[in-house]
């Protein structure tokens, strides 16, 4: 397969798209894998991309947490999961789910169980399966086991 892109236009390509939104190295790898690039010619783009800072882990974590939990209202272990996947390390992805504000993190996963109750008070369920509903719902969104119970118990 002929390459398409060559060396120079893909590092620009690179260079726009990780100014334009956060990008991880994973991102990248993925991207020139796709363009056809060799091993070598892939790590040496990336290598620029840090070397410039267009490419940060740290802050590629911290906007990942802070989009997936404000608009998507992502709990802890999802978000961390879906980072693992992109291969950003265990210290970055701790330093951005510190960024998280405690009093937001249960505001958000109270607002959620009221809403999901609030949708099955409709049908004729019991208060159990009810409850069971919620908070299988809860942990598809990624919160922590103690803190869905308690927020059963608390609504």
């Amino acid at each position: 397969m002929e390459k398409e892109i060559t060396y120079l236009e893909a590092k620009s390509k690179l260079e726009n798209l990780c100014a334009y939104q956060e990008k991880c190295q994973f991102d990248i790898d993925q991207k020139l894998r796709l363009w056809g690039f060799s091993e070598q010619q892939r790590n040496e783009l990336i290598a620029h991309l840090i070397s410039y800072n267009f490419i940060n882990e740290e802050r590629y974590a911290s906007a990942f947490v802070s989009g997936k939990f404000n608009i998507k209202k992502w709990g802890r272990i999802k978000i961390k999961s879906h980072l693992k996947q992109k291969q950003i390390s265990n210290y970055s992805i701790e330093k951005g789910l510190k960024e998280i504000n405690q009093t937001d993190y249960w505001s958000a996963i109270e607002k959620l169980a009221k809403k999901k109750m609030n949708e099955l008070s409709l049908k004729k369920d019991s208060l159990w399966e009810k409850k069971g509903k919620v908070y299988r719902y809860l942990a598809s969104k990624g919160y922590e086991t103690s803190l869905i119970n308690e927020v059963i118990n608390e609504i």
